[in-house]
């Protein structure tokens, strides 16, 4: 698990490097956009190689409920993202859909993954998003979300959310992990 650990830490510490050093951050530059990538890659592949081996405490597993739960959620979840690119009518009511989705796609996770594992990955990126908001809200508390929306953003971003849904889906089959149970 401590490889879930060092992948959380790259994660959270290379995204909240805007928010908890932004002196530093802006001096960086554009080479600073390319350690933030970077690390963030770099921590991606160290949280789920570290998942993949990990081994915990078990609690509970998927249940037919809780897998049609989370599968809902995660759509929403990806509904969420790929609103924020389309600023779609949701992101006039959500200030931060993309640390919104990440939130909800965490939760999903973490009902239907009940073990130690699970707990520090899901809970952990949660942990972050919910930080992130936290920063980024005391940093520009001002927020004005009036923006017109066009119908074919709406179905841009619900085109977009369905095809990623059943590419995920694909890649975690493809992975052994059967999303539909």
């Amino acid at each position: 698990m401590i490889l879930i650990l060092l992948g959380l830490i790259l994660w959270a510490g290379s995204h909240y490097w805007k928010r908890l050093a932004p002196g530093s951050r802006a001096q960086a530059g554009d080479k600073g956009k390319i350690v933030v990538a970077i690390a963030s890659v770099l921590g991606i592949v160290l949280m789920v190689i570290g998942y993949r081996g990990a081994e915990g405490t078990f609690f509970w597993g998927p249940s037919a409920a809780l897998v049609g739960i989370n599968n809902l959620l995660v759509l929403f979840a990806f509904y969420l993202f790929a609103s924020s690119g389309a600023k779609t009518r949701i992101t006039r009511r959500i200030r931060h859909p993309q640390l919104t989705a990440v939130k909800v796609w965490a939760v999903a996770h973490l009902l239907v993954n009940g073990d130690t594992p699970s707990f520090l990955l899901f809970g952990g990126l949660l942990a972050w998003a919910v930080g992130e908001v936290i920063l980024i809200n005391r940093a520009e508390p001002a927020w004005t979300p009036a923006h017109p929306v066009p119908v074919r953003k709406e179905i841009t971003a619900i085109i977009a959310t369905v095809v990623v849904f059943a590419v995920v889906a694909g890649i975690h089959t493809w992975l052994g992990v059967n999303p539909f149970a």
